[in-house]
């Protein structure tokens, strides 16, 4: 089987190579033969890839260990879920797997994509085709999967213990999921600026990939904190690790991506922006790549040392030099239909938005890169830790907290006084009465009073929303509350599932702010002896230590030490943390010891225990007790956000008539009651200007 991989990859290699010529050629001069072609190359690669994949697949099931991939990531007594885990846990795995969903990806997009941007197609099929040519080079010439050893070993290196978890399961195929879909919308993008297409038909053809790429980056993202949570034993799940921050960097720039493409739907405004913002999400899905399989910085998350990451800064080049020569040959169709006409704008809301995200992530992409600048230029690693990132960061994510209340609630072109005062009073007021509630009681942080204040206007204001636009339906329409709801939410998915968004972002820096208020302390028992700690709400926990006991697993030995809980003299029941010893088929050791830590969380905090070792001949315990406020909304507004992007992605209302007249160009559109659309026939349109309806109520 790894000899068909082997030859599915040359394949792959020459066939994306055609694709990528046949596009461009075929697209540029009209030629229906090459443009069939480059669109069946699209269908090949996902079968070649799909041969290579399952070839994979295949060796490391049967543990054919002659792989060199297999023998390396795998053993004989590693859980199946994990040895097919295994085709991600690596390097060359992932490099296949990359390629594959890529193509996958590909073939969709040329299947489902409407034929009204027929015109755009041959060049996405050229740019997908010469980002899977990449993928497929590096692995046939630098990390080969299907690689063999002189020798046969009895049995594998097994698994990294800390990519045993059931997160890690997920987590990395939904961040690929997210890179890689990023792909497509980038495609999209190099479609409109090499055919010169660049009025706001490429924005809608894309509209649904950006949303998913964005929402596996925030299933992806929130998974890995998650998995650093349970996993690492360090008691948090946001460390500002490069990995990390290289998987933040394109979120936030496709989060101002999704903001400021209203803009130009709705304007004609922001479209070098919005051209910018969609390409520099791209290098970004790749820098991240080429950070993580470089070694060139140190992480829990990165590959080992690697020449693989010359291909990826390589390519990071090249695609910067092809891109900056697009740009600036295009920009003459670039240029604005309209302008700003006031800073009391929703425009202005989204634009000073956008200049938060990109503000936010170039402080985050500085931090990542700097110790490698300095090594560069000093010889010297200077590291950039939390603290940096924390104070930059912070006061930009509450102003983004601001502004996600501030844009539903002010009009488009020019907001009077009169709209400010009816759309802000509310909301403001519960603000501020949330902020003299927190100074009165004292609360003790700054930043975390500010979260929870700036929040209290962000929820009121989207209850607002959704409560006049449901009020308005059931006036309208004699609907009783919760199918008017049901149905304002229904017609019109992407401005309320877009709230439902907001609420997610809300719960996370919550929950965040709560990690200020974080205990911890270590302690060393015997058993029988017991030591306490009191919680940020004023409980006190009390830990007895019960004893150690060992015992055998299917690819582990385990020590583990017990602890009985109390709160407040009210026993909560046993928690044991482990220390794992993973060993192979034949009982040898591998990697070194993991720790597996006790959790338990309720709605206000997580107890979270450590066993950190034990006095050798004693069952003496070292432990570190540690008490996470708030760490369930952490989960819970990763739960929110993603379930506002399903709502949004779901498939309904298409593009409006209004961006439709500047993507279709001949597309008539007036404010009259009555108009001609593109097929001539009157077409009903109830007037909206003037009503002096409220937000909500326009769209009931």
């Amino acid at each position: 089987m790894t000899i068909l991989g082997q030859i599915s990859l040359w394949l792959a290699l020459l066939v994306a190579a055609w694709g990528s010529v046949t596009g461009v050629l075929g697209g540029s001069r009209r030629r229906p033969e090459l443009i069939q072609s480059a669109r069946r190359t699209t269908y090949a690669l996902l079968g070649l890839l799909t041969v290579a994949s399952a070839s994979l697949l295949t060796a490391l099931l049967r543990h054919d260990f002659n792989v060199a991939y297999v023998a390396q990531y795998t053993s004989r007594n590693l859980p199946a879920v994990y040895t097919i885990a295994a085709f991600y846990g690596g390097q060359s795995g992932s490099l296949l797997f990359w390629a594959f969903v890529l193509s996958l990806f590909a073939a969709a997009a040329q299947w489902l994509t409407p034929r009204r941007y027929e015109t755009l197609m041959p060049y996405v099929s050229a740019v997908t085709s010469a980002v899977t040519f990449f993928f497929v080079a590096v692995m046939v010439f630098a990390s080969n999967p299907f690689e063999r050893l002189p020798f046969t070993p009895p049995d594998g290196n097994g698994l990294n213990p800390q990519l045993q978890n059931p997160g890690m399961v997920v987590h990395p195929p939904m961040l690929y999921l997210g890179y890689i879909s990023i792909t497509i919308p980038f495609a999209f993008a190099m479609a409109a600026l090499i055919s010169r297409r660049l009025d706001t038909g490429w924005l809608h053809a894309i509209r649904r990939w950006t949303l998913l790429s964005w929402t596996f980056l925030s299933i992806g993202i929130t998974l890995g904190m998650w998995w650093a949570y349970v996993e690492l034993g360090w008691g948090g799940y946001w460390a500002w690790d490069p990995v990390e921050n290289a998987s933040f960097l394109p979120w936030l720039t496709m989060t101002a991506f999704l903001h400021s493409v209203m803009i130009q739907e709705k304007r004609g405004m922001l479209k070098k922006w919005n051209m910018s913002l969609i390409t520099l999400s791209f290098m970004l899905s790749i820098f991240g790549t080429f950070i993580t399989r470089s070694g060139i910085i140190s992480s829990v998350h990165s590959f080992t040392q690697s020449h693989v990451g010359y291909f990826f800064l390589g390519f990071l080049g090249l695609t910067a030099i092809a891109l900056g020569w697009l740009l600036w040959t295009r920009m003459p169709g670039l240029q604005t239909e309209a302008q700003l006409e006031s800073a009391l704008s929703r425009e202005a809301s989204f634009y000073f938005n956008n200049l938060l995200f990109v503000g936010m992530a170039f402080s985050v992409f500085w931090g990542t890169i700097f110790p490698i600048l300095s090594e560069w230029v000093r010889g010297t690693k200077v590291t950039v830790g939390p603290p940096f990132f924390n104070q930059v960061n912070i006061p930009i994510g509450l102003a983004l907290l601001a502004l996600t209340g501030v844009g539903p609630l002010i009009a488009w072109r020019k907001a009077s006084p009169q709209n400010l005062k009816r759309q802000f009073a509310v909301p403001v007021a519960a603000g501020l009465v949330t902020a003299a509630f927190l100074a009165a009681i004292r609360y003790g942080d700054f930043y975390a009073g500010m979260a929870a204040s700036l929040a209290a206007f962000v929820v009121t204001t989207v209850a607002q929303e959704f409560w006049r636009g449901t009020s308005a339906r059931h006036r309208l329409h004699g609907e009783n509350y919760a199918l008017a709801f049901a149905r304002l939410v229904g017609r019109n998915r992407r401005r309320y599932g877009g709230y439902i968004v907001h609420l997610g972002i809300v719960t996370y820096l919550v929950a965040f702010s709560g990690m200020a208020f974080k205990q911890e302390m270590e302690a060393s028992l015997r058993p029988g002896q017991s030591t306490s700690m009191r919680s940020p709400y004023g409980h006190t926990y009390t830990f007895t230590h019960l004893g150690v006991s060992q015992y055998e697993r299917l690819n582990r030995f385990v020590t583990a030490a017990s602890v009985d809980v109390s709160r407040d003299g009210k026993r909560i029941g046993v928690m044991s943390s482990e220390k794992r010893q993973y060993v192979d088929s034949f009982n040898r050791p591998t990697f070194n010891p993991a720790t597996e830590a006790a959790i338990r969380s309720d709605l206000r905090e997580d107890i979270y225990i450590v066993f950190a070792g034990s006095v050798a001949g004693t069952e003496e315990a070292v432990y570190r007790f540690t008490l996470n406020p708030l760490v369930w909304w952490v989960w819970f507004g990763g739960v929110v956000l993603v379930f506002g992007g399903v709502i949004v992605m779901w498939p309904g209302a298409g593009p409006t008539r209004a961006s439709l007249r500047r993507a279709l160009p001949g597309y008539a559109v007036t404010l009259a009651p009555f108009q001609r659309g593109p097929t001539d026939r009157p077409v009903e349109r109830p007037a909206r200007v003037g009503t002096g309806l409220a937000a909500g109520d326009r769209d009931a």
